[in-house]
């Protein structure tokens, strides 16, 4: 059977430029809008705001140079949604994704060391020179800020700040994000076909700019705009935060509740105990995308999220106590009790799934590589052999890089693995999710813990460890790799698979250096401690506190550590058998992945009632009914990302900025 070619669209120059552009700008403005105003944050999570608010006016833009000047050919819808997916690749990178720790990751053991918690005679000596900045007036300069800085002009402050101190230790940090970002955009390439092809994945949070990208090329953009739907779905979160924002600077206007504390309401002993913390968030955009969701997907994540606070009841009236002491050192960013190390056997078991569900793939994959070269010239094979190679050079180079540091090839390995596995997982649940805010419960060292014990580190290959997890792989919020996905999704029909690559690593590198120098000039003008860094202080400070006992004796974990993985690895194990099998099973095994995340505190609700509304809609009117209120959902995700672009413009004029969107 002949194979058929596809109309491939071609982006052009005009496209990358100005993404680029606008990611460069993105990455540059974050840091003081998110750090020093903590405004609503212009990046963040796998929906951004300013991604969004500036597709939205350049597709408006667009339309109005079509018919006002007749310029056919300003952008096309896909080189709209292009640019885009750029933006939210890369906006992740100037905050939480990079930015907003990794000064003090690399400061802390020295600005916080003290006689009493022994950091200097203990951790310093392990730390790699080369690493790290050595001029402790420099540190203490971007704690307290340089002297008069505030005062400076930008080019005044750019002269005093010690370069010199951070030249090394970025060049040498950098290398290693660089490659990371490499491997992760091979292996992303690498799983591409098997998703969008063999699996069929669902994108929810790709609908919206689709809808408009489609709107755009068939020239309706009125009537997508104009929908009665549409039109009533975006008057409800305006009108909702136009009347919250005027009382956040005018406390005179009234105030509509977007949160309820719920946890009141529930006894504090008994079943019900899990609940004594329930917190009720509307936010009408992640309503929106749960209701785009698929209804299983949807279903799962807030009954899963229910399921395991009454398992914390059941725990209680049971009995069963199991003190926080059993958990032994983590670095998890919000594991609190023994029974949320369910997650670890749970993450293992669906890695392998996903594994086994690619293996054909995987196969044809490392045959065509090995034989590249040989007279294979399809295009698809090509992208593949190339992809593969790239994550196997990616791979190698990582693992020389943790040798020349001083890891062993063996220990190097084993980290590598599990950070890939960690984030191979999440990338899953957050692209066919739909989920715009993601957390992980377990780190991917308390895996690693748990199965061989940290025995197998040497202290500097510990020390590393915990620190490479901090940078890249513990807080992945705005990681890479899903708007990696998302950003292969858009253009899997356009010309220039390699080109666009390129573009991609290219970005990568001048966002990175964009937002360090944003937030260096930053914390040297205002310093940390003036600074909205709290949380990253304290959960950087809290990791060294972590590596301290580990370098001096080791603390084992208690065995319902072990317990609790065996029995998420089993939970999880029957759930993708279930799901694999059973074309009637309700549940899906994502949804057991966040019943522990400290983002579904803040989600579940908007599952639970996007979900309610998907199945009415379904059941009572069928497809019809649903492209009709589909409409509706979207004006909900579109007015929330607009009224809250509005307020993040006027919030980085003024001394405090209304927050639309969680943190």
């Amino acid at each position: 059977m002949p194979e058929i070619k596809e109309n491939l669209i071609a982006i052009r120059p005009r496209a990358y430029i100005i993404a680029i552009f606008l990611a460069v700008l993105i990455c540059a403005l974050t840091p003081f809008n998110n750090v020093y105003r903590n405004a609503t944050p212009l990046g963040g999570g796998y929906f951004p705001l300013a991604p969004f608010y500036l597709l939205f006016w350049l597709t408006v833009i667009t339309a109005l140079a079509r018919k006002l000047f007749k310029i056919k050919t300003l952008l096309s819808g896909t080189e709209l949604v292009f640019t885009w997916g750029l933006m939210i690749l890369v906006s992740g990178i100037a905050y939480t994704g990079f930015a907003r720790t990794f000064f003090i990751n690399l400061t802390a053991p020295y600005y916080f060391a003290s006689v009493e918690n022994r950091w200097q005679e203990v951790l310093h000596p392990f730390l790699p020179k080369n690493l790290f900045p050595q001029d402790g007036s420099a540190i203490e300069m971007l704690y307290n800020g340089i002297d008069g800085g505030q005062d400076m002009g930008w080019l005044e402050l750019v002269s005093k700040i010690p370069w010199h101190t951070w030249a090394v230790p970025f060049l040498s940090w950098g290398l290693f994000i660089f490659i990371c970002y490499f491997l992760i955009l091979s292996l992303i390439h690498m799983i591409t076909r098997q998703a969008m092809e063999n699996e069929r994945m669902n994108f929810p949070l790709l609908i919206v700019p689709k809808m408009m990208q489609s709107a755009l090329d068939q020239n309706k953009l009125s009537s997508f705009f104009g929908n009665r739907f549409l039109l009533i779905g975006l008057g409800i979160p305006i009108c909702l935060h136009l009347l919250n924002g005027l009382n956040f600077y005018f406390p005179s206007f009234p105030h509509i509740n977007t949160l309820i504390l719920a946890g009141p309401y529930f006894p504090q002993q008994g079943i019900l105990t899990g609940f004594i913390k329930l917190k009720l968030y509307f936010y009408p955009a992640f309503i929106g995308f749960a209701f785009l969701a698929s209804k299983q997907v949807s279903f799962s994540f807030w009954f899963f999220f229910i399921l395991g606070a009454f398992f914390t009841g059941v725990l209680s009236v049971a009995g069963y106590s199991f003190p926080a002491s059993e958990l032994g050192t983590t670095f998890g960013p919000t594991l609190a009790s023994p029974e949320e190390t369910q997650m670890i056997g749970a993450f293992i078991v669906f890695a392998i799934f996903l594994v086994w569900l690619a293996r054909f793939h995987f196969i044809e994959i490392t045959k065509n590589a090995l034989k590249f070269g040989q007279g294979n010239h399809k295009s698809n094979h090509i992208d593949d052999t190339l992809a593969f190679w790239g994550t196997v050079s990616g791979f190698i180079t990582l693992v020389i890089w943790f040798s020349f540091h001083g890891v062993s090839i063996f220990q190097s390995i084993i980290l590598i693995i599990f950070f890939i596995l960690f984030t191979m997982v999440a990338t899953r649940v957050i692209c066919q999710g739909g989920v715009t805010y993601f957390t992980l419960t377990v780190a991917p060292l308390d895996a690693v813990n748990t199965i061989f014990g940290l025995k197998i580190f040497s202290s500097v290959a510990l020390i590393l460890a915990g620190i490479s997890q901090k940078i890249l792989f513990v807080d992945l919020r705005e990681s890479v790799a899903p708007s990696i996905l998302h950003a292969r999704r858009i253009t899997r029909h356009a010309k220039g698979q390699g080109k666009i690559a390129i573009t991609i690593l290219l970005a990568m590198f001048l966002c990175l250096l964009v937002s360090a120098i944003a937030m260096i000039l930053l914390c040297y003008r205002y310093g940390i401690r003036e600074l909205q860094l709290d949380w990253a202080t304290r959960t950087t400070v809290s990791m060294y506190n972590n590596l301290f006992p580990l370098l001096q004796n080791s603390m084992e974990q208690g065995d319902s550590i072990k317990l609790f993985a065996a029995a998420g690895a089993v939970l999880m194990g029957i759930l993708v058998i279930c799901y694999h099998r059973f074309y009637w099973w309700p549940l899906h095994p994502i949804g057991y992945l966040m019943v522990y995340s400290s983002a579904m505190k803040i989600l579940w609700l908007s599952f639970f009632i996007g979900w309610i509304f998907n199945t009415l809609c379904m059941r009572y009117g069928g497809v019809i009914l649903f492209k009709k209120m589909r409409y509706f959902f979207v004006g909900l995700i579109m007015g929330d990302f607009l009224i809250g672009g509005t307020w993040a413009v006027i919030g980085f004029f003024t001394e405090y900025g209304y927050q639309v969107l969680p943190t």
